[in-house]
């Protein structure tokens, strides 16, 4: 794996977790309800949530590599033109984080626990890890070790995201209320999926 390889890995990644989604929303609402404490457990939860659906989806890819080097290379088709349409998805999406503050008592555990029960059984969360992970790793390479090193950096970097953004909802709670705010986000963010994608395309169309 090259250096420039990793840092559109981890480039991509970043810009994929900022947008936000239902376990956003659930971190979100419980730092709108409670506070900062939730920032940590929160956190916690969604890398672990992060970690089990990274894990069934890196098995099913293992699969398809082995079986077959064409079906990968489809998958990787597959996978760029899911990026586009997940970019033009958040392009029409409106300016609104519907993120009720949760006032209910819950316990760092329960906070934990509910985190990453919504990130792993996130099934777009599956779709993703399918469709994005191929667009970096090389059939020609081992394939445990790239795979190591995307998962501790896309997991360390879900971490910081949702540590932030519990932050973010705790002290600033208006900009999580306002629609010129996370309708930037996604516009932007649907901007680079899309380019991401047509990238993806061309590079692929080069190859061939």
């Amino acid at each position: 794996m090259t250096i420039e390889t990793w840092l559109a890995f981890a480039a991509a990644s970043a810009i994929l977790l900022v947008i936000p989604g239902p376990t956003i929303l659930l971190v979100v609402s419980y730092a709108l309800g409670q506070g900062w404490r939730t920032a940590l457990p929160m956190a916690i939860g969604v890398a672990l949530g992060d970690f089990t659906a990274m894990t069934l989806s890196l098995l099913g890819l293992g699969a398809l590599l082995a079986a077959s080097a064409t079906v990968f290379t489809i998958l990787k088709w597959v996978g760029a033109a899911y990026l586009v349409w997940l970019g033009l998805k958040l392009w029409r999406a409106g300016g609104t984080l519907d993120a009720k503050p949760r006032t209910d008592a819950a316990s760092s555990l329960k906070m934990l626990s509910h985190a990453w029960l919504v990130t792993a059984l996130n099934p777009k969360g599956l779709t993703f890890f399918v469709a994005f992970l191929p667009q970096f790793i090389d059939p020609r390479a081992d394939l445990f070790p790239q795979v190591g090193i995307f998962a501790a950096t896309f997991l360390v970097l879900a971490f910081a995201n949702a540590f932030t953004y519990a932050l973010i909802a705790s002290r600033a709670r208006g900009v999580m209320r306002n629609p010129r705010a996370i309708g930037a986000v996604n516009k932007v963010g649907g901007s680079l999926l899309i380019g991401a994608g047509i990238a993806t395309v061309a590079v692929r169309a080069g190859q061939s």
